[in-house]
């Protein structure tokens, strides 16, 4: 299928009815989203090539201060393998981090011609959870994503490869995951697109979309 008389961005309106996938990645301090701290963001923007197929356009990432009265869990960092002392880690405010992630978004859903962005993330409504709740917080006035729904890379994966952890969706679709990278908000958000553009574009492959192609 080729593109014929529109840009691949106004095509991309109109493959998720609007909405502009975003992948989303966060690190915590633990499971609660309005008491443990939010530590890592990183967002993943996808574009639609010539042929319709998407692919990573940009990708963003920051490390976040804990909000004043956040707890964070011991057994998160040990999971996480962050270390909030490490001089190199340079956190930001959680409400400007949160509005440099956004910028771009808040761009290319202008650019596309979208509505708005809707959260691609692995478990997602627990990432969206918490950027919702330190979107509250923050007194950020609109985000950027839609409130409620999302696209689940678990829900996916456990439909097309019949795996629901993230490293081992990535094994059966034939995506490099490197286990010492995991859980860095970076490294998580890349794999989890690549698995999610995997999916959207084998389906496509596979006349799922759009119906006439």
């Amino acid at each position: 299928m080729d593109i014929l008389n529109e840009t691949t961005d106004t095509f991309m309106a109109k493959r998720f009815r609007g909405f502009l996938p975003v992948v989303v990645d966060v690190e915590t301090g633990g499971f609660d989203s309005h008491r443990n701290a939010l530590l890592e963001i990183a967002a993943v923007i996808l574009e639609m090539d010539g042929q319709g197929n998407l692919q990573i356009k940009e990708s963003y990432s920051k490390n976040i201060e804990p909000f004043p009265g956040a707890i964070v869990e011991d057994a998160a960092l040990e999971f996480t393998g962050i270390d909030l002392y490490d001089p190199e880690r340079d956190p930001e405010e959680e409400g400007e981090a949160l509005r440099e992630i956004f910028q771009p978004i808040r761009r290319e859903v202008s650019i596309t011609g979208c509505t708005r962005a809707v959260m691609v993330a692995h478990n997602a409504h627990f990432d969206l959870g918490f950027v919702n709740a330190a979107i509250n917080r923050c007194d950020i006035k609109r985000s950027p994503f839609h409130p409620f729904s999302c696209f689940d890379t678990a829900s996916l994966g456990g439909l097309a490869y019949g795996q629901t952890v993230l490293a081992k969706a990535c094994k059966a679709a034939g995506i490099d995951f490197n286990n010492r990278d995991a859980h860095s908000a970076l490294y998580d958000t890349i794999k989890t697109a690549e698995l999610f553009c995997g999916i959207v574009n084998r389906w496509k492959e596979l006349g799922g979309w759009p119906p006439n192609s």
